[in-house]
């Protein structure tokens, strides 16, 4: 059976690394065509690649950088140039991925900085903002065309010493919940895919690059990994044209809460 997806245009951001990466190649194997939006292209044209042998039947990469304004707008007409315009499939985005984002500390809210603050914000809720904006016009309004956000956990509950996440994730969370009603009578579907305990270089980045304090973390667990989101991610776009998953909690067997996961101990 041919995949809903072969030849349709999937965007997605943050595509260097951790989710991002993962689903350029699920989609890739779905035989979709892939607009690819990260900072560090170097890294996009390996994935990129990598989507390609999988079965990907275009994987086109451009620098992004979601909290600069002008930097979406210029990758977007970048994207515009690659589908081209039309009343066809191939002339238009099915599939918006917003994936870039990311936590910057793991700070109370007493000895936090301003700096991660704005750079939580900026990528997690102005990024999703710009991209989303910028892409709208490029989504056909019929059924079947999705919009899925990365949201997490943290967005529908708090934990100690992630303020800002748990602030932008719950923006995530509201901009999702605020599109569904303003695209409502489209045929566009918005969704968000909430992850829990997931090991990707997420950690790395949120302890300023201490590698041990991350793999800390995830330490006698079995932790979700980025193929584990990106096989959701593609089942969601995948779904029939009348179904909207819209909001999907995802969470290891070891995790029964924030702040309970179960750690097996070394014998």
């Amino acid at each position: 059976m041919q995949s809903p997806l072969k030849n349709k245009w999937v965007l997605i951001t943050g595509a260097s690394s951790g989710f991002g990466a993962a689903a350029a190649q699920a989609f890739g194997a779905a035989g979709a065509k892939l607009l690819l939006g990260a900072r560090r292209v170097d890294r996009l044209e390996k994935v990129a690649a990598l989507a390609k042998q999988a079965g990907a039947a275009a994987a086109q990469v451009h620098e992004l950088d979601v909290s600069q304004t002008v930097s979406v707008e210029t990758f977007m007409a970048w994207a515009k140039g690659k589908i081209g315009r039309g009343k066809s499939a191939s002339g238009q985005l099915h599939v918006l991925i917003n994936n870039a984002g990311g936590a910057h500390s793991m700070d109370s809210v007493r000895d936090s900085q301003d700096a991660d603050w704005e750079t939580t914000f900026q990528t997690n809720v102005l990024g999703l903002l710009r991209v989303t904006r910028a892409a709208l016009p490029l989504i056909p309004h019929e059924a079947g065309a999705s919009i899925i956000n990365l949201g997490s956990v943290a967005g529908r509950v708090a934990y100690a010493n992630a303020a800002a996440y748990c602030a932008a994730k719950a923006g995530e969370l509201q901009i999702t919940k605020v599109l569904r009603h303003e695209l409502f009578g489209t045929g566009i579907r918005v969704s968000t895919v909430d992850p829990g305990l997931a090991e990707t270089e997420f950690s790395v980045v949120r302890f300023k690059g201490d590698v041990a304090k991350a793999n800390a973390l995830y330490e006698g667990t079995n932790p979700l990994v980025a193929a584990d989101i990106a096989e959701i991610l593609v089942w969601v776009a995948s779904r029939p044209p009348h179904v909207n998953i819209d909001e999907m909690v995802v969470k290891p067997v070891d995790q029964a809460e924030m702040g309970k996961v179960f750690r097996r101990t070394k014998k």
